[in-house]
């Protein structure tokens, strides 16, 4: 896709990775319609001069919200949708509460099903047009200690696929993007030290952005980033059994940090 024609709605547009998205999608040309749940904090994440910005504050998990966003989209002439926004959750299940699970599935899931829903039927009118989650190695990694989360994100990665067979005769493309962990604020501390004596690798936010403006352009169907996170993740759906024993060394560890919230 050439960026510098694309008209796009990115959702989680202030968030770490949706600050460096919006700039590089700016830099390569994009328009831009971006929205969050506070519009102050969506001023000045692209620099002045770029091109067009437009913004729009919008509660993704609020029906009106939804029907917010898509009225703006089409005034602003979308063709391509980024699905961005999500919430993170580290706690052993029996541990959370129901309102923090249910909170984690509405917005990594419930959330960008409803507006790709409702921005559907503009999308498919236009010339070209795309649709990208940012899902998660945890949708094809379940990790303990990350059972909602990974379930949503497992689900927004069926989503994807079973979308983008459904779409294979019009002319939208539907990107699934799997990122490892990304150095930003939605990790809590609990999740930062689970990493660091895990030897988890992270990746910062601009090298994110940058792998997922290339799938962008490449009209990528699916593309997961980190090594050896990818062969894991593949490894997982061949033979979990061998993922379970893995993980099983390494739980301990991971119920004590869960267990130290």
């Amino acid at each position: 896709m050439q960026l510098n024609q694309a008209r796009i709605l990115l959702t989680g547009a202030s968030g770490g990775l949706g600050q460096e998205l919006a700039r590089q999608l700016a830099a390569a040309g994009a328009a831009l319609l971006l929205t969050g749940r506070d519009s102050s904090r969506l001023t000045g994440i692209v620099p002045a001069g770029s091109g067009e910005v437009e913004f729009v504050e919008a509660n993704l998990d609020d029906p009106q919200g939804i029907a917010t966003l898509v009225a703006a989209a089409r005034r602003f002439r979308v063709d391509v949708l980024i699905n961005n926004a999500g919430v993170g959750c580290f706690g052993l299940l029996e541990e959370q509460s129901w309102p923090d699970i249910g909170q984690v599935l509405k917005t990594n899931l419930e959330s960008p099903l409803r507006l790709t829903h409702a921005l559907l039927p503009w999308l498919t009118t236009q010339p070209q047009a795309a649709i990208v989650t940012v899902g998660s190695t945890f949708g094809s990694l379940p990790f303990p200690g990350f059972a909602a989360y990974s379930a949503a994100k497992a689900g927004l990665r069926g989503f994807s696929q079973a979308l983008r067979r459904e779409l294979a005769d019009s002319p939208v493309a539907v990107i699934h993007v799997a990122p490892r962990a990304i150095d930003t604020p939605l990790n809590s501390r609990a999740v930062n030290a689970l990493n660091r004596e895990l030897g988890n690798r992270s990746d910062s936010p601009a090298d994110v952005a940058r792998q997922i403006v290339a799938a962008l352009q490449a009209s990528d169907r699916e593309r997961h980033f980190g090594f050896p996170e990818r062969l894991f993740a593949w490894l997982n759906g061949v033979a979990p059994r061998l993922i379970d024993q893995a993980l099983a060394g390494k739980l301990a560890t991971i119920k004590k940090h869960a267990s130290s919230l």
